[in-house]
């Protein structure tokens, strides 16, 4: 991808939900062409989880987020939550990691990326050592959680997946999330 003109912005697409036990099913070529629909350039996707990057004219993320969110439910009928970031937030956060990420399995280090400030969710009021082994930490707009022996059977990791009322959120673990800001460039 060249340079991003002036006026415009890459941002990252986070899907919340998308094709676990083949309920929601949103294949990638379809939310590609979705994304392409809505008039969003050098679209490109990761996974089957509902990750994408592209470039669109700046605007407000949580506009953008509800229109993939319309467009989704109107092409495939049921209702996907999504989160928009920029690719400059998307980049601020990962670099805001208070974990040594480079030194640690990035299948077991994860980010609740969040719509609204960290300090709001349930955890802000919680002592982090009581999740020991397992640690979290806040962050702007997102929640850092690093486990040691695996996210799959966590307490914490079931609280960080569970959907907060009223917004959005949604984990991607550390793998992902380099991944994405491969993507951007």
């Amino acid at each position: 991808m060249g340079a991003v003109p002036p006026g415009v912005l890459r941002y990252v697409l986070l899907l919340r939900g998308i094709n676990v036990g083949g309920h929601k099913r949103v294949p990638m070529a379809e939310l590609r062409a979705l994304l392409t629909g809505l008039g969003h350039a050098d679209v490109r996707t990761h996974l089957q989880s509902g990750n994408a990057v592209f470039t669109a004219p700046a605007q407000d993320p949580g506009e953008l987020a509800a229109a993939v969110e319309a467009a989704i439910e109107e092409r495939f009928g049921f209702a996907v939550p999504c989160l928009v970031l920029t690719g400059v937030e998307l980049r601020a956060a990962a670099a805001r990691c208070p974990f040594p990420a480079a030194e640690l399995d990035p299948a077991r280090l994860a980010v609740l990326f969040l719509d609204r400030p960290a300090a709001s969710h349930r955890l802000a009021g919680e002592d982090p050592a009581a999740w020991a082994p397992e640690e979290f930490r806040l962050g702007e707009r997102e929640i850092f959680a690093w486990f040691p022996e695996g996210m799959g059977r966590s307490r914490l990791g079931a609280v960080l997946a569970a959907p907060v009322p009223g917004t959005r959120t949604t984990v991607r673990n550390w793998r992902t999330v380099a991944a994405l800001l491969a993507l951007l460039d």
